[in-house]
């Protein structure tokens, strides 16, 4: 299977503290719905799924128009990745599953209001996401929870995860940040070490699924999660072509495991060495190799 990630802008109401899009929402706004609509035609290819992203999506006035026009146009299944505020509104929530949408793909990044408010930078947003996550699981859309996996909320996993199970989540993800953007050149230290993360993440899936949730990880080698391997999602991800902000489309899927991860001399012998993508390369430039291990 294969899918569009399609950028409909960089404006977005969070202004988190790990973003990877860092500040372009200052240079770049949003797209004009003919120019979102414009880039969907161009860039369908037959059997493709599409996920909208920014930015934030669901900031749009024009989003249910977009996502119609993407269903008629044949994207198949279409998943919006949003960070859930907007949600609270079940109406439109509703009215974006009536015009075709069939996965919401929310963010909830701590499991207080202190915590998730001080990483989006958004006051009130705890309330409003948790709000929303309920009615996207009441809307009967698919819903996968994305946790961005930061040196915060490491802590914090496994509550976030029971949160999201009591309100109707099955399916969520923790995703280890990618040190890029404000997460890695912001005011705040958000990048963990990958050793220390690794632990926190096996600790909540495995609370997780003991409740009854599939749970997967994001961008966490299977040598740091013995046991768990099973979890690493990136075998399980779409091959995803982006049309970025510039109209211009690149094969995001190669460039995730030729540029933007990366294997070391103490990957080489490892058993999972032909499936793992490796750390975002970022990782071990940082705190260096000895955190890794073959298996």
């Amino acid at each position: 299977m294969s899918r569009a990630d399609v950028k409909v802008g960089f404006a977005c109401n969070n202004r988190c503290v790990f973003c990877a899009q860092g500040e372009k929402r200052r240079s770049v706004g949003l797209l004009s719905g003919e120019e979102v609509v414009r880039r969907l035609q161009a860039g369908y290819r037959r059997g493709s799924g599409l996920v909208l992203t920014g930015g934030e999506p669901t900031i749009r006035k024009d989003l249910v128009p977009i996502v119609r026009a993407a269903k008629t146009i044949g994207y198949d299944p279409i998943q919006i990745q949003t960070n859930g505020r907007m949600l609270r509104y079940r109406e439109f929530v509703d009215r974006l599953v009536a015009a075709g949408v069939d996965e919401i793909s929310p963010a909830l990044h701590g499991n207080t209001a202190d915590l998730h408010d001080m990483l989006t930078g958004a006051e009130g947003a705890f309330e409003q996401t948790v709000e929303g996550i309920g009615n996207a699981v009441r809307s009967g859309a698919t819903v996968i929870t994305n946790t961005v996996v930061v040196r915060q909320n490491l802590p914090f996993l496994s509550e976030t995860l029971l949160l999201l199970h009591g309100l109707g989540v099955r399916h969520a993800q923790l995703a280890l940040v990618h040190p890029v953007g404000t997460a890695g050149d912001g005011d705040v230290d958000v990048v963990p070490p990958i050793r220390e993360a690794a632990e926190a993440i096996a600790r909540a899936i495995r609370d997780g699924r003991a409740a009854g949730m599939e749970v997967v990880t994001e961008a966490v080698p299977p040598c740091l999660i013995p046991g768990l391997e099973d979890a690493v999602v990136e075998s399980r991800i779409p091959d995803t072509r982006v049309i970025d902000i510039d109209g211009e489309a690149f094969d995001f899927s190669t460039w995730r495991r030729d540029e933007g991860k990366a294997k070391g001399p103490v990957c080489e012998g490892c058993a999972f060495y032909a499936r793992c993508e490796g750390p975002w390369r970022e990782y071990p430039e940082r705190f260096g190799w000895d955190a890794f291990g073959g298996t």
